[in-house]
């Protein structure tokens, strides 16, 4: 059973700091890109923040680079998206999401949620004061 599970959000004050975890199960997670999306209260979800792809190689879109960063444990099947100087806009609900790279040996960047075939129940962050 393909699974992934989301953890580590949580409240935080602007500027601080959050480690999110994406821990799979049920696939081999050396063949899958994955992604961290958000959607924002009574927003539509945006494209992918960060991806990793299975080639080792990763992706932070304009609005989040050098403030999120994205890694990947392939000992624990676990992607991670480290995220600093947090501001309130930062608040949403963060979920993961995995999609098969033997197509393209993880050569290409997907960032639209259609692309990803499987997806995590999210997890809330909150930056407030």
């Amino acid at each position: 059973q393909v699974q992934l599970v989301e953890s580590g959000g949580g409240l935080v004050q602007p500027g601080g700091s959050l480690r999110l975890s994406c821990t799979a199960s049920g696939f081999n997670l050396d063949y899958y890109s994955i992604a961290w999306f958000r959607q924002a209260p009574g927003k539509e979800r945006e494209g992918a923040l960060c991806v990793s792809s299975s080639d080792g190689t990763s992706f932070c879109g304009d609005f989040v680079k050098g403030r999120f960063t994205i890694s990947r444990n392939k000992t624990k099947s676990t992607v991670y998206l480290q995220m600093d100087s947090l501001k309130p806009e930062d608040t949403a609900v963060y979920s993961c999401a995995a999609r098969s790279d033997l197509a393209d040996g993880g050569s290409i960047y997907y960032v639209m949620e259609y692309e990803y075939q499987y997806w995590g129940q999210g997890t809330q962050v909150t930056v407030s004061s």
